[in-house]
């Protein structure tokens, strides 16, 4: 292992950790965000759709019922 070498007490005491877990922080809130407007979306609005990846499709609001 060439170019390693042990680290003083000084220089530890220095390494500040902390941004994996900011992140997954961020992005959690964001994914939360994103699903907080779908579900806005579809309580709120009288008709629309929704389509999301892996081929699902959500339709409401639309009179193309056979009773």
């Amino acid at each position: 292992m060439n170019g390693l070498r042990i680290l003083s007490d000084e220089e530890c005491s220095q390494i500040i950790g902390g941004d994996a877990i900011t992140l997954a922080g961020v992005m959690a809130i964001l994914a939360i965000a994103i699903i907080a407007v779908v579900c806005y979306r579809c309580f709120v609005s009288d008709k629309g759709t929704v389509k999301l990846p892996g081929g699902f499709q959500f339709e409401w609001g639309t009179t193309n019922v056979c009773l």
